[in-house]
């Protein structure tokens, strides 16, 4: 995460409060901005940083962590640092593939995923399982979500959950066989504000908004080919927006965390300084009505087919 325009990571104090808002229907309080924990994967990095890291999360007041099992060693990190805080944070991660005996997708892998997460993560439930971005054919087939819904039934997990986009995302929803989402929200990736979360918030689903600063494309001069924000790079591009006196990633920040139907934004990074600026942007409130008014109307403008990303 590149660093935001609010003073330096030094500066910032634990005085002020993070923000809490109800996640759907599950009755659970999420931090509206959480911790994406797909940084924390590397398996040869020094342990005492992640440690360090993690338990700087909670102490910000950070209740929401996400992680998945393609994450690398990201699961096993967590249960190895704050297992022994479980009962200060919803705990979410993905699930629904690299199982050695069964085929990705498949019942048997879902409840296996499930079985080898609570081990790792050293805990006797999870609070939010995703399906995690499986195609439409996997939840017309229903078998996948079966499997969440028997993890439910024994008490392995609290909420069943879909992290997808687009044509999936809409199905998923109209199913009501989930009870929160995950998808891809920045001023550059929009559509899915209209399109889903409307439907979502009515069925009482909670909503976890990822990539909130579109995976910051304004660190690259040229496109960034192969990347992950090589998209979010030609859309920026095209849509030529002005930040309006703010840095890039403060706004994104604060367009994300504050668009209506969004419960709590997962903020990416290994970095504790980027991690703390990032909450004092959010804490700096709402973008105008004028400005973000003006990123939804520029994206609508120069949208050409511009679908939620994967």
């Amino acid at each position: 995460m590149h660093h935001l325009n609010s003073g330096s990571a030094g500066d910032f104090t634990t005085e002020k409060h993070m923000e809490y808002r109800n996640f759907g229907n599950t009755g659970f309080r999420v931090s509206c901005v959480g911790f994406g924990a797909g940084h924390i994967g590397d398996g040869n990095a020094e342990g005492k940083a992640y440690e360090s890291l993690l338990n700087t999360v909670l102490d910000l007041g950070i209740n929401l962590i996400d992680t998945a099992r393609a994450y690398g060693f990201s699961e096993k990190n967590i249960g190895r640092y704050i297992a022994h805080r479980r009962s200060e944070f919803i705990l979410s991660t993905k699930v629904g593939y690299n199982d050695q005996w069964h085929p990705d997708w498949s019942y048997e892998t879902v409840i296996a995923n499930v079985d080898e997460a609570l081990k790792l993560m050293r805990t006797d439930y999870l609070d939010i399982v995703h399906l995690h971005s499986c195609s439409l054919e996997v939840l017309e087939k229903g078998e996948a979500t079966a499997a969440l819904e028997k993890a439910r039934e024994q008490g392995k997990i609290r909420a069943a959950a879909y992290s997808g986009e687009n044509e999936a995302l809409g199905y998923a929803i109209e199913s009501k066989r989930f009870a929160s989402l995950q998808t891809s929200i920045n001023f550059c990736d929009q559509r899915g504000i209209s399109n889903y979360l409307p439907g979502a918030k009515k069925t009482g689903m909670g909503v976890i908004a990822k990539r909130p600063i579109a995976n910051a494309p304004w660190r690259h001069t040229s496109p960034p080919v192969g990347h992950y924000s090589e998209e979010y790079w030609h859309r920026w591009k095209k849509m030529n927006p002005d930040a309006q006196g703010l840095n890039w990633d403060e706004l994104a920040l604060r367009f994300t965390a504050f668009t209506e139907g969004v419960d709590t934004c997962i903020l990416g990074t290994s970095s504790i300084g980027h991690l703390k600026i990032g909450v004092e942007a959010f804490e700096k409130g709402p973008l105008s009505p004028e400005i973000y008014t003006y990123l939804r109307e520029g994206f609508k403008t120069n949208d050409t087919d511009w679908v939620g990303l994967i």
